[in-house]
């Protein structure tokens, strides 16, 4: 659709779903395929740029607040590496009760210069040292698309207990009886990736949890795990990551202005 031959007889209306994950640009290159069209946006996390033009009144707003009926709120914890040790004898118990667990990434393959968690490598450690009685299984976006697919039916299918992944997962996945995420190395992610990539538990019947792994003990960083576990509101946390980032450029391409306190890429 973003491509400039791609035209459309008669565009009315835009719908962009997971707005967060598209760049200014390609939201205007994708209104401007019709004769100004009516353009309806969703997000779990407005990003800063969004919120600000809703303040502004260049949008109006429509808020669904309430879970779909038998859902439980997320609880969410940040823990320093002392709490590993806990951290897997609470994820051995779940799956022991027949639940399954995501475990987020922020990098597919070990970097020496990044002392980061990688999919292979921890996939590796789990496999054959602190899980080795459970099925655990790894995805990534450098996979082909077959190789993704069958993966997610099998843990779809429960034939997997512990899916290590990057943030491919962070989008249109359906597990409900997955409860627990834990994402490494929590401070290399967005607010808003964070709550998105929460969101892949939850989703069920089941008291679900989500574990932020972080290291520093930067004022922006301690505010950042503060916020996402004091609440599951998208619009809460994305009114604290508009005011640790700044509300973006009105006029120019930036989502954000304060790119410095935030680690992760953006696209």
């Amino acid at each position: 659709m973003l491509e400039d031959n791609v035209e459309f007889k008669n565009l009315g209306l835009v719908v962009t779903d997971e707005q967060h994950r598209f760049g200014v640009k390609q939201r205007a290159k994708i209104s401007a395929k019709g004769n100004n069209p009516d353009v309806l946006v969703m997000s779990a996390t407005p990003i800063p740029r969004t919120l600000a033009l809703i303040l502004y009144g260049d949008l109006d707003i429509s808020i669904i607040d309430e879970l779909p009926p038998n859902r439980k709120k997320i609880d969410t914890f940040a823990v320093g590496k002392d709490m590993e040790n806990r951290i897997n004898v609470f994820i051995t118990k779940q799956i022991e009760q027949g639940r399954q667990c995501y475990i987020v990434c922020p990098l597919v393959e070990e970097n020496e210069e990044m002392d980061l968690k990688s999919v292979t490598e921890l996939a590796e450690k789990l496999q054959k040292e602190t899980f080795p009685q459970f099925r655990v299984e790894f995805l990534h976006g450098k996979m082909k698309p077959k190789e993704k697919d069958e993966i997610m039916l099998k843990f779809k299918n429960k034939e997997i207990d512990i899916l290590i992944s990057t943030t491919v997962i962070e989008v249109g996945v359906d597990v409900p009886n997955a409860n627990i995420m834990v994402i490494e190395n929590a401070e290399r992610f967005g607010l808003a990736q964070l709550h998105q990539l929460r969101g892949r538990v939850g989703r069920g019947e089941y008291q679900s949890y989500c574990i932020l792994k972080f290291e520093g003990r930067g004022k922006v960083v301690q505010e950042r795990m503060k916020i996402m576990c004091q609440t599951n509101d998208g619009f809460i946390i994305s009114e604290k990551d508009l005011e640790l980032r700044g509300s973006g450029d009105f006029f120019g391409t930036a989502q954000h202005r304060n790119s410095r306190n935030e680690n992760s890429k953006f696209i």
